[in-house]
């Protein structure tokens, strides 16, 4: 009898088996390092939170890293109380960002949604399910990556964040990138790949290519919601979370 998998190796063969891959092999050249008892847990808790709402990062910094908590947290003090566009009549919540400051791995979305307006943190709904999983496939967790979005405040109807609203948010996206400095920046859908790139190209054009951002080395790739209307760009986006996760591997 085969030994069952552990629930990380089943959670990323599950989110592979929706890419389109049905079979796998492993390289003997290179095969990974058994994980110590502390890594296990880490990755079988992430898997487990997958579909849990996200919390903001409890890990304790010092340092470098605690400073660029210290100015993230003044500047989502700033964009609690932001009234420069007229996003901000109707939030519930400001959501600013989350996650590790001082990350090697940002993502940047659109902006935020009705669960997201409710609980003030980014992709904690269907979408944010799906990029956990991402994350997870890519060997990182939640917790070691950063994610904010173009625009602080929620569109109404989900629509796409018209060219004033991004502007007016536009300094508070530049300044995490700034505080972060990532090794890499992810652009998620159109929305974000454009305000970041500064062009009016499809998102078709832009995906899989990169850019940079702030001196930044920039993957433009689809955003999550548009994997759950559209399950056959789950394998492009694959494709290009495979360039993200090869160009961080040490060596």
């Amino acid at each position: 009898m085969r030994p069952p998998l552990q629930p990380a190796l089943a959670g990323l063969l599950a989110y592979l088996g929706e890419m389109g891959y049905g079979e796998l092999y492993v390289d003997s050249r290179r095969a990974p390092a058994r994980a110590t008892a502390p890594q296990q847990q880490r990755q079988e808790v992430a898997v487990e939170e997958a579909a849990a709402p996200i919390v903001p990062l409890s890990i304790p910094l010092s340092g470098e890293a605690a400073g660029r908590a210290s100015e993230l947290a003044a500047l989502a003090a700033a964009a609690a109380g932001c009234t420069r566009c007229r996003l901000s009549e109707g939030r519930t919540k400001v959501v600013f960002g989350s996650g590790n400051p001082a990350a090697e791995l940002m993502f940047v979305g659109e902006g935020p949604g009705a669960e997201e307006d409710r609980q003030g943190l980014p992709f904690v709904g269907a979408a944010g399910e799906l990029l956990n999983r991402i994350i997870q496939a890519i060997e990182k967790t939640r917790d070691e990556v950063y994610i904010a979005n173009v625009v602080k405040c929620r569109p109404p109807g989900n629509r796409d964040p018209q060219p004033d609203e991004v502007t007016a948010c536009r300094g508070y996206l530049d300044k995490q990138i700034a505080l972060v400095r990532p090794r890499v920046l992810v652009a998620l859908g159109k929305v974000a790949a454009q305000a970041l790139l500064g062009n009016d190209s499809p998102i078709g054009r832009l995906r899989g290519q990169w850019f940079k951002v702030q001196g930044i080395p920039t993957m433009v790739t689809y955003h999550p919601a548009a994997l759950l209307r559209n399950p056959a760009l789950k394998r492009p986006t694959w494709e290009d979370m495979q360039q993200v996760r090869d160009f961080l591997r040490p060596g």
